[in-house]
């Protein structure tokens, strides 16, 4: 077990089955805050049955094999806890919070949760239709289909980031839960498990707590998930997605950027703050939303992930502004590529990262969350106390390095809602 001396000084355990587990003492308040996360997100969907792991996330605690879903109901009810469970591309998330004098208990449901479950085929039946009325949904939404369709453009239709993370109605129509059986068993294993925990609880005892929870789980190390790296846009793509019964248009538009692990992400992240999210949206919000007044939201989002992740511009405007909105936002990257950023775009925006590292770190909740992250990227138990001088040390030349590679004659856009190419 090592320990950092330091800032949020959390202790770090590996133990003999390969879980690691991360935990920090606090003692705010008689609770305890626990992230358990499972490196099998949906980038393990099997390339025939999209949406397996999503499926998965949302019928694992609905039984296990020693107890039925009114059971673990009961037992986390009757405690005043929500186990919160969720599928990202990278993750399968198990979060909650309860009490400390609860903190064995809850792990138990929450062990069996993970190493056990059964997927009884009447909870299967009902999630599946959750499913599909959610995937309904999102068929439904403009907001949602730009952002499918890029993330298709910018990686291609095979690639695992490209997949939609529910799946399809087919897919999870065909889904069974001998699918499901197989899947855990393919990806849930002691070696991708990784436990924070957070609250009035000893770090020792916590560590101790988690090592009893899931004693006796045993599973082969499943075998990595192939991610190509993609490839760079050599030409501009536009894509247009007609849905003429919607009010507004969302307007996706995006680059393949960098991975989380890239030196360079630390000037990326600056770049970003100051494109399309400091203040009320940075250069992109000022422009078109506030001075031309045509966006009803616009920012930009870096999504630096395990290889390189994309940065996404999203905005949405009338029909009527669409080519002129995509006009504006060529503009604030051509002239953020030509003219830079200002020493004073870089000073605020870096002030504002920093000043707002304190605050994500207000709650136990907060705290469970950052050490994930850190832990998921390997930035290390001390990654707290780094990141102030990672963002001082960035260099207005680093940061206009990283604008310069937001060339629109290379973007991808999508454009869904109630435009044509009459509009054109």
């Amino acid at each position: 077990m090592t320990r950092e001396a330091a800032g949020l000084a959390p202790s770090r355990a590996v133990l003999d089955s390969g879980i690691v587990v991360v935990a920090k003492e606090t003692r705010k308040t008689p609770a305890v805050t626990m992230n358990l996360a499972v490196r099998s997100g949906v980038v393990c969907d099997p390339s025939d049955v999209p949406g397996a792991m999503n499926l998965l996330a949302r019928v694992i605690d609905r039984g296990t094999s020693t107890r039925p879903a009114a059971a673990i109901a009961e037992e986390l009810d009757g405690r005043g806890v929500t186990l919160n469970i969720g599928a990202t591309r990278h993750l399968v998330s198990f979060t909650c919070t309860c009490l400390a004098a609860d903190l064995e208990a809850v792990l138990a449901v929450i062990a069996d949760v993970i190493v056990a479950p059964i997927f009884p085929e009447n909870e299967l039946a009902t999630r599946k239709g959750e499913v599909i009325t959610a995937i309904g949904q999102d068929e439904d939404s403009p907001f949602i289909r730009a952002a499918e369709a890029l993330m298709v453009m910018l990686f291609g239709p095979d690639h695992p980031y490209a997949r939609p993370q529910k799946g399809s109605t087919d897919s999870v129509e065909r889904m069974t839960r001998g699918d499901l059986l197989r899947l855990h068993a393919a990806r849930f294993a002691p070696s991708e498990l990784t436990a924070v925990v957070v609250g009035d609880v000893d770090a020792s005892k916590a560590i101790d707590a988690i090592r009893r929870a899931f004693q006796g789980w045993q599973t082969p190390v499943p075998p990595s998930v192939p991610l190509p790296r993609p490839a760079p846009a050599t030409t501009r793509r536009r894509t247009l997605i007609p849905m003429m019964n919607k009010a507004l248009v969302d307007i996706a538009y995006g680059f393949v950027s960098i991975a989380r692990s890239d030196p360079a992400f630390y000037a990326h992240w600056l770049m970003n703050s100051i494109l399309g999210q400091y203040a009320l949206g940075g250069r992109l919000g000022d422009s078109i939303r506030e001075r031309q007044g045509m966006a009803y939201y616009v920012s930009s989002a870096l999504e630096a992930q395990i290889i390189e992740g994309p940065l996404l511009i999203r905005a949405g405007v009338g029909a009527e502004h669409v080519d002129r909105a995509i006009m504006s936002i060529d503009e604030e990257l051509d002239r953020l590529r030509q003219d830079g950023v200002t020493e004073k775009e870089l000073a605020e925006s870096r002030s504002y990262l920093i000043g707002s590292m304190p605050r994500t770190l207000e709650t136990n909740a907060g705290i469970a969350n950052f050490l994930q992250r850190s832990e998921v990227f390997g930035l290390g138990l001390d990654f707290d106390l780094h990141v102030p001088d990672l963002l001082r040390a960035v260099t207005l030349d680093e940061v206009n390095a990283a604008a310069g590679a937001l060339d629109p004659a290379h973007a991808s856009i999508v454009v869904a809602g109630p435009y044509t190419d009459q509009h054109l």
